[in-house]
């Protein structure tokens, strides 16, 4: 993936956030990196990462997490279930995912409320603390749906930062 932002490695003690997505059109791929392009203007580090690649220690190892599907069929995408299927029982096993802060985005093709609530139920079952509603977007990305996927991923980076999640 050559359109991924550089993963940035700040001095200091800036929030790690991973922002997990897939895309097969590229419409969720343009929201994943406004939304880490966000984080890492707020000053996070940020590791941006397919599902398919996603692992359970950089599940672990995130301060918070951004969480990026289309709506397949009413339901999140299956590499992301892929992802928490993956993660799942060892996560809770650990117990360092409970209330971890995490945001969610959604390219939807109807109106993004099953993909909704199938993430919510996993993060909800993983202990996650949901700390923005969801942003789903219809349709093709415009340039108003990256801003405000860039302000999802600042406000993620802010909220880490400022102790506030």
């Amino acid at each position: 993936m050559a359109d991924r932002p550089p993963q940035v490695e700040p001095a200091g003690e800036e929030p790690t956030v991973l922002v997990i997505f897939h895309s097969q059109g590229g419409n969720t791929l343009k929201m994943a990196q406004a939304v880490a392009r966000g984080a890492q203007e707020a000053g996070a580090r940020v590791w941006l990462k397919p599902a398919k690649e996603a692992k359970l220690d950089d599940l672990l190892r995130c301060d918070g997490l951004a969480i990026g599907t289309p709506e397949y069929f009413g339901y999140m995408a299956g590499m992301v279930k892929d992802f928490f299927d993956r993660v799942y029982e060892k996560a809770l096993a650990e117990r360092t995912v409970f209330r971890k802060p995490y945001v969610l985005f959604i390219s939807a093709g109807n109106d993004g409320t099953g993909a909704r609530l199938s993430v919510e139920r996993i993060c909800t079952g993983l202990k996650l603390k949901k700390v923005q509603p969801p942003l789903i977007s219809h349709g093709p990305v415009t340039e108003e749906t990256l801003a405000l996927c860039e302000e999802l991923g600042a406000a993620l980076a802010l909220g880490l930062k400022e102790r506030i999640f």
